[in-house]
Protein backbone atom coordinates (compact mmCIF):
# COMPACT_ATOMS: atom_id res chain seq x y z
CA UNK A 1 0.00 0.00 0.00
CA UNK A 2 1.37 3.40 -1.03
CA UNK A 3 1.87 5.83 1.85
CA UNK A 4 1.39 9.63 1.59
CA UNK A 5 5.15 10.06 1.18
CA UNK A 6 5.05 7.83 -1.89
CA UNK A 7 1.85 9.36 -3.27
CA UNK A 8 3.28 12.89 -3.46
CA UNK A 9 6.04 11.59 -5.72
CA UNK A 10 3.50 11.25 -8.53
CA UNK A 11 2.71 15.00 -8.46
CA UNK A 12 4.76 17.85 -9.92
CA UNK A 13 5.57 19.67 -6.69
CA UNK A 14 8.08 22.42 -6.09
CA UNK A 15 10.74 22.19 -3.40
CA UNK A 16 11.87 19.38 -1.12
CA UNK A 17 9.32 17.75 1.14
CA UNK A 18 10.07 18.23 4.82
CA UNK A 19 7.03 16.76 6.53
CA UNK A 20 3.59 15.26 5.86
CA UNK A 21 1.09 15.44 8.71
CA UNK A 22 -2.70 15.05 9.15
CA UNK A 23 -4.71 18.24 8.57
CA UNK A 24 -8.19 19.15 9.83
CA UNK A 25 -11.07 16.95 10.90
CA UNK A 26 -12.95 16.33 7.65
CA UNK A 27 -15.53 13.56 7.69
CA UNK A 28 -15.31 12.59 4.01
CA UNK A 29 -11.71 12.74 2.75
CA UNK A 30 -8.38 12.02 4.48
CA UNK A 31 -6.34 15.23 4.39
CA UNK A 32 -2.63 15.94 4.99
CA UNK A 33 -0.46 19.04 5.04
CA UNK A 34 2.71 18.70 2.96
CA UNK A 35 5.44 21.06 4.20
CA UNK A 36 8.24 21.97 1.80
CA UNK A 37 11.60 23.72 2.07
CA UNK A 38 12.54 27.30 1.35
CA UNK A 39 10.22 29.55 -0.62
CA UNK A 40 8.33 26.68 -2.21
CA UNK A 41 4.60 26.52 -1.44
CA UNK A 42 3.18 24.01 0.98
CA UNK A 43 0.48 21.65 -0.26
CA UNK A 44 -2.69 19.88 0.79
CA UNK A 45 -2.84 16.16 -0.01
CA UNK A 46 -6.24 14.45 0.02
CA UNK A 47 -7.42 10.90 -0.40
CA UNK A 48 -10.76 11.20 -2.21
CA UNK A 49 -13.55 9.10 -0.73
CA UNK A 50 -14.61 7.29 -3.89
CA UNK A 51 -17.29 5.35 -2.02
CA UNK A 52 -19.18 8.67 -2.04
CA UNK A 53 -17.68 10.30 -5.14
CA UNK A 54 -17.69 7.29 -7.41
CA UNK A 55 -16.63 9.00 -10.62
CA UNK A 56 -13.40 10.76 -9.73
CA UNK A 57 -12.74 11.85 -13.31
CA UNK A 58 -16.07 13.72 -13.36
CA UNK A 59 -15.39 15.09 -9.88
CA UNK A 60 -12.05 16.55 -10.87
CA UNK A 61 -13.42 17.79 -14.20
CA UNK A 62 -15.98 19.84 -12.30
CA UNK A 63 -13.43 21.23 -9.86
CA UNK A 64 -10.85 22.05 -12.53
CA UNK A 65 -13.48 23.75 -14.71
CA UNK A 66 -14.89 25.84 -11.86
CA UNK A 67 -11.56 26.96 -10.41
CA UNK A 68 -10.19 27.88 -13.85
CA UNK A 69 -13.31 29.92 -14.61
CA UNK A 70 -13.20 31.75 -11.28
CA UNK A 71 -9.49 32.45 -11.74
CA UNK A 72 -10.20 34.05 -15.14
CA UNK A 73 -12.98 36.15 -13.60
CA UNK A 74 -10.70 37.37 -10.81
CA UNK A 75 -7.93 38.21 -13.27
CA UNK A 76 -10.34 40.13 -15.51
CA UNK A 77 -11.57 42.09 -12.48
CA UNK A 78 -8.00 43.04 -11.55
CA UNK A 79 -8.16 41.27 -8.19
CA UNK A 80 -5.01 41.24 -6.11
CA UNK A 81 -3.63 38.17 -4.31
CA UNK A 82 -5.50 35.78 -6.62
CA UNK A 83 -3.52 32.74 -5.42
CA UNK A 84 -5.26 33.07 -2.06
CA UNK A 85 -8.73 33.62 -3.57
CA UNK A 86 -9.14 30.47 -5.63
CA UNK A 87 -7.87 26.91 -5.19
CA UNK A 88 -5.15 25.59 -7.49
CA UNK A 89 -4.66 21.87 -8.05
CA UNK A 90 -1.36 20.28 -8.99
CA UNK A 91 -1.01 17.92 -11.92
CA UNK A 92 0.61 14.51 -11.85
CA UNK A 93 3.39 13.35 -14.12
CA UNK A 94 0.70 12.11 -16.56
CA UNK A 95 -1.09 15.46 -16.73
CA UNK A 96 -4.08 14.71 -14.49
CA UNK A 97 -5.06 16.34 -11.21
CA UNK A 98 -5.51 13.01 -9.46
CA UNK A 99 -3.57 9.81 -8.97
CA UNK A 100 -4.94 6.30 -8.47
CA UNK A 101 -2.70 4.17 -6.30
CA UNK A 102 -2.14 0.40 -6.50
CA UNK A 103 -5.05 -0.25 -4.12
CA UNK A 104 -7.54 1.76 -6.14
CA UNK A 105 -7.48 4.81 -3.88
CA UNK A 106 -7.61 8.24 -5.49
CA UNK A 107 -5.46 11.18 -4.39
CA UNK A 108 -5.15 14.85 -5.31
CA UNK A 109 -3.01 17.81 -4.23
CA UNK A 110 -3.82 21.52 -4.05
CA UNK A 111 -1.59 24.44 -3.14
CA UNK A 112 -1.91 25.34 0.53
CA UNK A 113 -3.26 28.87 1.04
CA UNK A 114 -0.98 30.47 3.62
CA UNK A 115 -2.31 32.66 6.38
CA UNK A 116 -5.84 31.35 5.92
CA UNK A 117 -8.16 30.03 8.59
CA UNK A 118 -11.56 28.39 8.88
CA UNK A 119 -14.24 29.27 11.41
CA UNK A 120 -16.54 26.74 13.05
CA UNK A 121 -18.84 28.89 15.19
CA UNK A 122 -21.78 30.54 13.44
CA UNK A 123 -22.54 34.21 14.07
CA UNK A 124 -24.59 36.86 12.26
CA UNK A 125 -21.33 38.41 11.00
CA UNK A 126 -19.91 35.28 9.40
CA UNK A 127 -23.37 34.22 8.21
CA UNK A 128 -23.55 37.49 6.28
CA UNK A 129 -20.05 36.80 4.93
CA UNK A 130 -21.12 33.29 3.94
CA UNK A 131 -24.18 34.60 2.14
CA UNK A 132 -22.11 37.05 0.13
CA UNK A 133 -19.38 34.49 -0.60
CA UNK A 134 -21.67 31.69 -1.76
CA UNK A 135 -23.85 34.10 -3.72
CA UNK A 136 -20.78 35.51 -5.45
CA UNK A 137 -19.52 31.99 -6.10
CA UNK A 138 -22.76 31.22 -7.94
CA UNK A 139 -22.72 34.58 -9.72
CA UNK A 140 -19.24 34.01 -11.15
CA UNK A 141 -20.38 30.70 -12.63
CA UNK A 142 -23.62 31.83 -14.33
CA UNK A 143 -21.82 32.20 -17.67
CA UNK A 144 -19.88 28.94 -17.48
CA UNK A 145 -20.10 27.33 -20.91
CA UNK A 146 -18.39 24.01 -20.13
CA UNK A 147 -20.93 21.44 -18.86
CA UNK A 148 -20.63 20.12 -15.31
CA UNK A 149 -22.00 16.84 -14.01
CA UNK A 150 -23.65 15.61 -10.83
CA UNK A 151 -20.94 14.26 -8.54
CA UNK A 152 -23.65 12.74 -6.32
CA UNK A 153 -26.70 12.06 -8.53
CA UNK A 154 -30.05 13.24 -7.12
CA UNK A 155 -28.29 14.72 -4.09
CA UNK A 156 -31.13 17.13 -3.25
CA UNK A 157 -33.96 15.52 -5.22
CA UNK A 158 -37.00 15.85 -2.92
CA UNK A 159 -39.24 13.68 -5.07
CA UNK A 160 -36.71 10.86 -4.82
CA UNK A 161 -36.50 11.23 -1.03
CA UNK A 162 -40.28 11.01 -0.68
CA UNK A 163 -40.31 7.94 -2.93
CA UNK A 164 -37.63 6.32 -0.79
CA UNK A 165 -39.69 6.96 2.34
CA UNK A 166 -42.75 5.40 0.75
CA UNK A 167 -40.72 2.35 -0.29
CA UNK A 168 -39.37 1.99 3.25
CA UNK A 169 -42.88 2.18 4.70
CA UNK A 170 -44.15 -0.47 2.28
CA UNK A 171 -41.25 -2.84 2.97
CA UNK A 172 -41.00 -2.10 6.72
CA UNK A 173 -37.99 -4.46 7.00
CA UNK A 174 -37.57 -4.27 10.80
CA UNK A 175 -41.17 -3.59 11.83
CA UNK A 176 -40.79 0.04 12.85
CA UNK A 177 -43.26 1.79 10.54
CA UNK A 178 -46.25 1.16 12.78
CA UNK A 179 -44.65 3.01 15.70
CA UNK A 180 -44.09 6.23 13.72
CA UNK A 181 -47.42 6.59 11.93
CA UNK A 182 -48.03 10.14 13.17
CA UNK A 183 -44.71 11.47 11.84
CA UNK A 184 -45.18 9.55 8.60
CA UNK A 185 -48.62 11.11 8.10
CA UNK A 186 -47.32 14.61 8.83
CA UNK A 187 -44.47 14.27 6.38
CA UNK A 188 -46.54 12.76 3.59
CA UNK A 189 -49.23 15.41 3.98
CA UNK A 190 -46.58 18.00 3.10
CA UNK A 191 -44.85 15.98 0.38
CA UNK A 192 -46.59 17.38 -2.68
CA UNK A 193 -45.98 20.97 -1.60
CA UNK A 194 -42.35 20.32 -0.67
CA UNK A 195 -41.56 18.93 -4.13
CA UNK A 196 -42.11 22.44 -5.51
CA UNK A 197 -38.63 22.77 -7.03
CA UNK A 198 -38.88 19.68 -9.24
CA UNK A 199 -42.36 20.73 -10.37
CA UNK A 200 -41.27 24.29 -11.20
CA UNK A 201 -38.30 22.90 -13.13
CA UNK A 202 -40.53 20.62 -15.21
CA UNK A 203 -42.72 23.61 -16.00
CA UNK A 204 -39.69 25.53 -17.26
CA UNK A 205 -39.92 28.15 -14.51
CA UNK A 206 -36.88 27.17 -12.45
CA UNK A 207 -33.36 26.81 -13.91
CA UNK A 208 -30.59 24.63 -12.63
CA UNK A 209 -27.42 26.55 -11.86
CA UNK A 210 -23.90 25.69 -10.78
CA UNK A 211 -24.09 25.50 -6.99
CA UNK A 212 -21.73 24.59 -4.18
CA UNK A 213 -24.26 22.23 -2.51
CA UNK A 214 -22.44 22.11 0.85
CA UNK A 215 -22.74 25.65 2.16
CA UNK A 216 -21.31 25.83 5.66
CA UNK A 217 -19.33 28.54 7.43
CA UNK A 218 -16.34 26.19 7.67
CA UNK A 219 -16.32 25.73 3.89
CA UNK A 220 -14.81 29.20 3.48
CA UNK A 221 -11.30 30.44 4.14
CA UNK A 222 -10.80 33.72 6.01
CA UNK A 223 -7.73 35.92 6.22
CA UNK A 224 -6.21 37.08 9.51
CA UNK A 225 -8.50 40.13 9.55
CA UNK A 226 -11.65 38.02 9.19
CA UNK A 227 -12.17 38.78 5.51
CA UNK A 228 -13.34 35.98 3.20
CA UNK A 229 -10.64 34.67 0.88
CA UNK A 230 -12.44 31.94 -1.01
CA UNK A 231 -14.93 29.09 -0.95
CA UNK A 232 -13.42 25.62 -0.48
CA UNK A 233 -14.52 21.95 -0.41
CA UNK A 234 -15.68 21.87 -4.02
CA UNK A 235 -16.48 18.16 -4.30
CA UNK A 236 -20.24 18.79 -4.42
CA UNK A 237 -20.12 21.63 -6.95
CA UNK A 238 -22.64 20.62 -9.60
CA UNK A 239 -25.86 21.66 -11.35
CA UNK A 240 -28.65 22.19 -8.81
CA UNK A 241 -31.31 24.65 -7.80
CA UNK A 242 -30.06 27.70 -5.88
CA UNK A 243 -32.24 26.47 -3.03
CA UNK A 244 -29.51 23.91 -2.31
CA UNK A 245 -27.00 26.58 -1.35
CA UNK A 246 -29.48 28.91 0.32
CA UNK A 247 -31.68 26.48 2.25
CA UNK A 248 -29.09 23.96 3.39
CA UNK A 249 -26.92 26.64 5.01
CA UNK A 250 -29.85 27.87 7.08
CA UNK A 251 -30.90 24.34 8.06
CA UNK A 252 -27.78 24.01 10.17
CA UNK A 253 -26.73 27.59 10.87
CA UNK A 254 -30.16 28.95 11.88
CA UNK A 255 -31.05 25.99 14.10
CA UNK A 256 -30.41 27.06 17.70
CA UNK A 257 -29.65 23.47 18.74
CA UNK A 258 -28.03 20.39 17.22
CA UNK A 259 -29.92 18.50 14.53
CA UNK A 260 -30.45 15.58 16.93
CA UNK A 261 -31.77 17.59 19.89
CA UNK A 262 -34.19 15.26 21.75
CA UNK A 263 -35.98 18.07 23.64
CA UNK A 264 -38.20 19.47 20.90
CA UNK A 265 -39.11 22.48 23.03
CA UNK A 266 -35.52 23.72 22.58
CA UNK A 267 -35.59 23.59 18.77
CA UNK A 268 -35.87 27.13 17.41
CA UNK A 269 -35.20 29.10 14.21
CA UNK A 270 -32.66 31.90 14.61
CA UNK A 271 -34.08 34.79 12.61
CA UNK A 272 -30.95 36.90 13.13
CA UNK A 273 -28.89 34.27 11.31
CA UNK A 274 -31.54 34.08 8.58
CA UNK A 275 -31.52 37.86 8.17
CA UNK A 276 -27.72 38.12 8.02
CA UNK A 277 -27.22 35.24 5.58
CA UNK A 278 -30.09 36.37 3.36
CA UNK A 279 -28.81 39.93 3.20
CA UNK A 280 -25.35 38.77 2.14
CA UNK A 281 -26.73 36.25 -0.32
CA UNK A 282 -29.11 38.67 -2.02
CA UNK A 283 -26.45 41.38 -2.25
CA UNK A 284 -24.33 39.09 -4.41
CA UNK A 285 -26.77 36.61 -5.98
CA UNK A 286 -29.50 39.19 -6.54
CA UNK A 287 -27.79 40.19 -9.78
CA UNK A 288 -28.85 36.95 -11.49
CA UNK A 289 -31.72 35.41 -9.50
CA UNK A 290 -35.11 35.28 -11.21
CA UNK A 291 -38.36 36.38 -9.53
CA UNK A 292 -39.39 32.72 -9.20
CA UNK A 293 -36.16 31.88 -7.39
CA UNK A 294 -36.51 34.85 -5.05
CA UNK A 295 -40.20 34.16 -4.36
CA UNK A 296 -39.35 30.62 -3.28
CA UNK A 297 -36.44 31.36 -0.95
CA UNK A 298 -38.68 31.04 2.15
CA UNK A 299 -39.84 27.68 0.82
CA UNK A 300 -36.19 26.69 0.41
CA UNK A 301 -35.56 27.39 4.09
CA UNK A 302 -38.38 24.99 4.96
CA UNK A 303 -37.37 22.44 2.35
CA UNK A 304 -34.10 21.32 3.89
CA UNK A 305 -35.20 20.44 7.44
CA UNK A 306 -38.18 18.73 5.84
CA UNK A 307 -35.92 16.77 3.49
CA UNK A 308 -33.60 15.79 6.30
CA UNK A 309 -36.52 14.65 8.45
CA UNK A 310 -37.68 12.45 5.57
CA UNK A 311 -34.19 11.00 5.13
CA UNK A 312 -33.68 10.30 8.84
CA UNK A 313 -37.09 8.67 9.16
CA UNK A 314 -36.49 6.57 6.05
CA UNK A 315 -33.26 5.28 7.53
CA UNK A 316 -34.93 4.58 10.87
CA UNK A 317 -37.65 2.52 9.19
CA UNK A 318 -35.04 0.69 7.12
CA UNK A 319 -33.13 -0.31 10.25
CA UNK A 320 -30.42 2.37 10.38
CA UNK A 321 -28.49 1.28 7.31
CA UNK A 322 -27.18 4.67 6.11
CA UNK A 323 -26.51 7.16 8.91
CA UNK A 324 -24.24 6.27 11.80
CA UNK A 325 -26.15 6.18 15.08
CA UNK A 326 -25.08 6.47 18.72
CA UNK A 327 -28.15 4.78 20.23
CA UNK A 328 -31.13 2.73 19.07
CA UNK A 329 -33.61 5.51 18.26
CA UNK A 330 -31.07 8.09 17.16
CA UNK A 331 -32.45 8.42 13.63
CA UNK A 332 -35.98 8.79 14.96
CA UNK A 333 -34.86 11.56 17.32
CA UNK A 334 -33.13 13.24 14.40
CA UNK A 335 -36.24 12.97 12.25
CA UNK A 336 -38.48 14.41 14.96
CA UNK A 337 -36.05 17.24 15.70
CA UNK A 338 -35.75 18.19 12.03
CA UNK A 339 -39.51 18.10 11.61
CA UNK A 340 -39.86 20.46 14.56
CA UNK A 341 -37.33 22.80 12.90
CA UNK A 342 -39.43 22.63 9.73
CA UNK A 343 -42.44 23.73 11.78
CA UNK A 344 -40.44 26.60 13.32
CA UNK A 345 -39.41 27.77 9.86
CA UNK A 346 -43.01 27.62 8.67
CA UNK A 347 -44.05 29.79 11.64
CA UNK A 348 -41.62 32.45 10.36
CA UNK A 349 -42.71 32.24 6.71
CA UNK A 350 -44.53 35.58 6.47
CA UNK A 351 -41.74 37.40 8.27
CA UNK A 352 -39.12 35.85 5.96
CA UNK A 353 -41.17 36.78 2.90
CA UNK A 354 -41.49 40.40 4.06
CA UNK A 355 -37.77 40.66 4.73
CA UNK A 356 -36.84 39.29 1.30
CA UNK A 357 -39.32 41.54 -0.52
CA UNK A 358 -37.82 44.60 1.19
CA UNK A 359 -34.64 44.32 -0.92
CA UNK A 360 -34.08 46.38 -4.05
CA UNK A 361 -32.35 43.88 -6.27
CA UNK A 362 -30.63 45.07 -9.47
CA UNK A 363 -31.32 42.99 -12.58
CA UNK A 364 -33.54 40.57 -10.67
CA UNK A 365 -36.88 41.61 -12.12
CA UNK A 366 -37.95 43.08 -8.80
Amino acid sequence: MEQPGQIVGHFLLQGNILQISPLGNGLINDTYLVKTSGDSPDYVLQRINHAIFRNVEVLQHNIETVTAHIRRKLEAAGEADIERKVLRFVKTDNGKTYHQDENGNYWRISVFISGAQTIEAVSPKNSYDAGRAFGQFEAMLTDLSVPLYETIPDFHNMELRVSQLQEAIAADPVGRAGSVVLLIDRLLQQSRRMCFAEQLHREGQLPKRICHCDTKVNNMLFDSNGGVLCVIDLDTVMPSFVFSDYGDFLRTAANKVAEDEPDLSRVAFDFDIFRAFTQGYLESAGQFLTPVEIDNLPNAVALFPYMQSVRFLTDYINGDTYYKIQYEDHNLVRAQSQYRLFQCVEENYDQMKTFIQSFQLPNSGY
